[in-house]
């Protein structure tokens, strides 16, 4: 027996258990001895996160390899790609298809704003045709013969942009929240002006300076709406704030039926403090309200520097900005008209003061 209990001693494992635990590569919980530097290891990191258009897989990263992709393809004179006679090769290339075209640098500096797309066919080609500042065409492979389809090819190639053959299944990545028809047209983000550079331009004027700004509207068309009359009129510029406001999209240039790549529109971080430094500078700051104590047609200013800040339809003047403006005007209408929207109410002021300073020229 002590023979046999020596023999079947060698199978019992330390701490009483037998089989695969008592053998050197034990299961049991804890980190063996000598972990060979693998904790420290874990404790490194794996550096500083890499931006979206180095990251595998993310849209950016799609969005940039496409535009590099296009560059190769019109560097190489491939027939995928087209170039108008007089577009410069790196500019029209580089600056395809999203964050990482010709733009890319100018959309850092605007905190992170890319490049827009418009699409569908008939939006593509009414775009074009309103000059819309885009930079590439894109047309996805294999679409039938359509007119809308040579016509936008034919105002790309007059326009200088340059013309993409990209595959159905990109567009759908870079566009697929609206139904594209196999066309897509590349809008950088807008150069917007300083808000001192309109304040500058006012004061340097032959004419007393005319300004526009607009309080909490988010329309695009009607900001369009609002540019197109600012030229009209001889306004030196439009100011919009730059949070909780429309931006000139392109929507915004369809509407300003291109004035808006003559007039500039400046961004102010805050308006109250951009439209009290107006006043300090010797404008007039004259606010549209529904509940204005002076009528339009009453407006003895007109004459003189002035600021019209326009608000929303619904919502009018914030009370910060109402408390910046020295006067407010009410727009007389009749029957029971509550409210115009901005654009409209933009028009019908700026005309009566370029009215009135037309008169005030003839009596002199």
């Amino acid at each position: 027996m002590a023979g046999g209990q020596g023999r079947g001693g060698g199978g019992i494992a330390r701490g009483g258990q037998g089989g695969r635990a008592g053998k050197a590569g034990s299961h049991r919980k804890g980190a063996a001895l000598g972990s060979g530097g693998q904790r420290r290891k874990a404790l490194e990191g794996k550096g500083a996160t890499p931006p979206a258009q180095m990251r595998p897989g993310h849209p950016a990263q799609r969005r940039a390899a496409a535009a590099a992709n296009a560059a190769t393809r019109g560097a190489r004179g491939r027939p995928g790609v087209e170039r108008a006679a007089g577009a410069g090769a790196g500019a029209g290339a580089a600056g395809g298809v999203g964050p990482a075209g010709g733009s890319a640098a100018y959309a850092s500096r605007r905190g992170g704003e890319s490049d827009e797309y418009v699409v569908g066919r008939n939006a593509v080609v009414e775009a074009l045709r309103a000059g819309v500042p885009a930079t590439t065409l894109l047309i996805a492979g294999g679409l039938d013969f359509d007119e809308r389809v040579a016509d936008a090819r034919r105002l790309a190639g007059r326009a200088g942009l340059s013309v993409v053959d990209i595959g159905r299944i990109e567009l759908d990545r870079l566009c697929p929240n609206a139904p594209h028809q196999g066309l897509a047209l590349t809008v950088p983000p807008y150069s917007y002006a300083h808000p001192d550079d309109l304040l500058a331009a006012a004061t340097r004027s032959a004419q007393p300076g005319l300004v526009v700004a607009l309080d909490g509207v988010t329309d695009p068309r009607n900001l369009g709406a609002v540019v197109r009359s600012a030229a009209a009129f001889g306004a030196t510029g439009v100011v919009v704030p730059e949070r909780r406001a429309a931006g000139m999209t392109a929507a915004a240039w369809k509407t300003s039926a291109g004035a808006a790549a003559r007039l500039p529109v400046a961004r102010a971080v805050n308006l109250t403090r951009t439209l009290r430094s107006y006043a300090e500078a010797g404008l007039f700051v004259a606010g549209l309200a529904a509940d204005g104590e002076v009528s339009l047609d009453d407006l003895e200013v007109a004459t003189d520097p002035l600021v019209v800040v326009v608000g929303s339809e619904g919502r009018g003047l914030s009370r910060l900005v109402g408390e910046c403006c020295d006067l407010r005007i009410r727009i007389p209408m009749a029957g029971a008209t509550e409210s115009l929207n901005a654009g409209v109410a933009a028009g019908i002021a700026l005309a009566e003061i370029a009215r009135r300073r037309r008169q005030a020229l003839t009596a002199d």
